[in-house]
C-alpha cells in the first residue's frame, strides 16, 4: 500500500543483485546512500526484503494528543535517532505534507461576475485532472476516454491561474480574477495506535544488531525531557522479537522437559538423567562462545539451532550413562565402571559427532541462495554439539560420580558397587 504522503514527488524503485552476497548487498546499500546524500533536497529511503517480518527494523511510536507537540517531539526524536551511528534511513511518518496548489475562492467577486462557486470550481478540476467523457469499446474491454487539458495549458501554477473559467461569455474572466492559486502544503496524516495519536520514527540498521541499537535508543530517549501527555513506546521488529524469544523459551524448555520425561522413563532413575541433562549447558557455552567469536547475532533460526542441541547432545552422555550403569549391575566399582565406560565408549561417540558434524557442514559453509538464514542454525547446532561431546567425556563422568555419591547419603543407602562387593 501507498504510504499517505507519496505522489509525483516521490519515486520507488527495485534493485535486484545477481548474486544473493549479504557482502555485496551491503556495499550496494551504502553507494546508494552515499549517492542519494549528494542530492541536494532529497530524501531517500533503502529498505529490504526480511525473513519473518513485514515490519522496520526500528519503529518507535511517539504517544501524545497535541499534534503541534507530537510533531515537534517526533523531530527531536528523529534528530536524536539519525545521530546515532547504528541507524540509517531515520524518518517521521508525521511530517510535512506533500505540496499541491491550492484554489481559495472570493465568492463576493464570483458573486458580482455571476458565477457558481461549486460549477466554477468543478470546471477547473475537469481542465486540469480531467473528467471521463466515454468509454470506447475495444472487443472486451472498455477504455475510459479522459479530456483534459494539454500539458502546455496546465503545466504551472501561472497556467492555472490564467484558466478562463466563464466560457462563452461576453469577456473571458481567468481564475486569478475571482480565486487566489497559490503553492501550499497539503495535509499528511493522523496516525492512531490503541486510539491514541501517534507520530512513527522509522529506522533501518546501519552496524551492530537489532539488539544493540535497541539498548542504545532506549537508553538516548529516556534522557530526553518528554512534556506531559507524550510518550514513547519501542515497536517494529523488536517487538515482535521480543513475543517470538517469550515462545522460543517456552518451546525450549518444554524440549528439555521432554527429554527428561523421556529419560527418566528408560532409565526408571531420577537422578540418571539429571546427569544427562549436563550436557545442555555444556552445548549451549560452546555455541555463546562460537557466535560471539565469530560476530553473529542471537536470532531465530540461532534459536531454534539451540532447541535442536537440546534434543541431540543428549545422546553422547546417553550412550555413556548407560554403559556405567551396564558395567555397575556387573560387580565393577564406580571409579572403574566410569573409567572403562569412557574408554570402550569413546569411538562411538566420537563417530556420531563426526557424522552429524560432517552433515551439517555443507549448511554451515552458506553455498546457494539463502544461506544467511542456514548458515546461523548450522554454526549453533556444530559448535555446540562439538564443544559439548569434548566436554562429556570428561565433565560427565564427574558429575555422575559425585551425584551418585550424593544419593548414597542422601538415601542412606551404600552404592550399587558397594554392596556387590560385600555380597561377595
Amino acid at each position: 500500500s501507498n504510504r499517505s504522503d507519496e505522489g509525483e514527488h516521490t519515486a520507488r524503485f527495485k534493485v535486484l543483485l545477481e548474486k544473493a552476497d549479504p557482502r555485496t548487498e551491503a556495499e550496494v546499500i551504502a553507494r546508494l546512500r552515499q549517492r542519494f546524500a549528494a542530492i541536494p533536497d532529497l530524501g531517500a529511503r533503502v529498505t529490504r526484503p526480511v525473513l519473518f517480518s513485514f515490519r522496520t527494523p526500528i519503529e518507535i511510536e511517539v504517544h501524545g494528543d497535541d499534534l503541534v507537540e507530537l510533531r515537534r517531539q517526533a523531530e527531536l526524536v528523529e534528530r536524536r535517532l539519525a545521530a546515532m551511528p547504528q541507524l540509517a534511513d531515520v524518518e517521521t511518518t508525521l511530517r510535512r505534507g506533500a505540496p499541491e496548489v491550492q484554489v481559495v475562492y472570493d465568492r463576493d467577486l464570483l458573486a458580482r461576475a455571476d458565477l457558481n462557486p461549486g460549477e466554477v470550481a468543478r470546471m477547473v478540476r475537469d481542465k486540469v485532472q480531467g473528467f471521463e467523457a466515454t468509454r470506447f469499446n475495444l472487443k472486451d474491454r472498455r477504455i475510459p476516454i479522459v479530456v483534459r487539458l494539454d500539458v502546455p495549458d496546465r503545466e504551472t501554477v501561472a497556467d492555472v491561474a490564467s484558466l478562463n473559467i466563464n466560457p462563452g461569455g461576453e469577456r473571458p474572466i481567468p481564475l486569478s480574477a475571482v480565486a487566489a492559486v497559490e503553492l501550499a502544503e497539503g495535509p499528511s496524516e493522523v496516525r492512531r495506535v490503541d486510539g491514541r495519536r501517534v507520530a512513527l520514527v522509522t529506522a533501518s540498521i546501519a552496524q551492530g544488531s537489532l539488539g544493540s541499537a535497541v539498548t542504545a535508543i532506549r537508553d538516548d530517549l529516556d534522557g530526553l525531557s518528554w512534556p506531559s501527555g507524550t510518550t514513547f513506546f519501542l515497536a517494529g521488529q523488536n517487538e515482535e522479537w521480543e513475543r517470538s524469544r517469550g515462545s522460543l523459551w517456552l518451546a525450549m524448555a518444554l524440549s528439555i522437559f521432554l527429554v527428561y520425561v523421556i529419560m527418566a522413563a528408560q532409565f526408571e532413575s531420577m537422578w540418571h538423567p539429571l546427569v544427562i541433562l549436563f550436557t545442555i549447558p555444556l552445548a549451549f557455552f560452546g555455541t555463546v562462545v562460537t557466535l560471539y567469536l565469530l560476530g553473529i547475532s542471537l536470532s531465530i533460526v540461532v534459536f531454534l539451532g539451540m532447541i535442536m542441541l537440546a534434543g541431540i547432545v543428549v545422546n553422547n552422555a546417553i550412550v555413556l550413562v548407560d554403559y556405567i550403569n551396564v558395567l555397575r549391575r556387573r560387580g565393577l566399582a564406580l571409579a572403574e565402571a566410569v573409567e572403562t565406560a569412557g574408554s570402550v565408549r569413546l569411538r562411538p561417540i566420537l563417530m556420531t559427532t563426526a557424522t552429524t558434524t560432517l552433515g551439517l557442514l555443507p549448511m554451515a559453509v552458506g553455498l546457494g541462495d539463502g544461506a544467511e538464514l542456514r548458515t546461523p542454525m548450522a554454526i549453533a547446532v556444530i559448535s555446540g554439539l562439538v564443544v559439548s561431546t569434548l566436554l562429556t567425556l570428561f565433565v560427565i563422568p564427574v558429575i555422575y560420580v559425585l551425584v551418585d555419591r550424593l544419593k548414597a547419603r542422601l538415601t542412606g543407602r551404600e552404592t550399587l558397587a558397594e554392596a556387590t562387593a560385600q555380597t561377595a
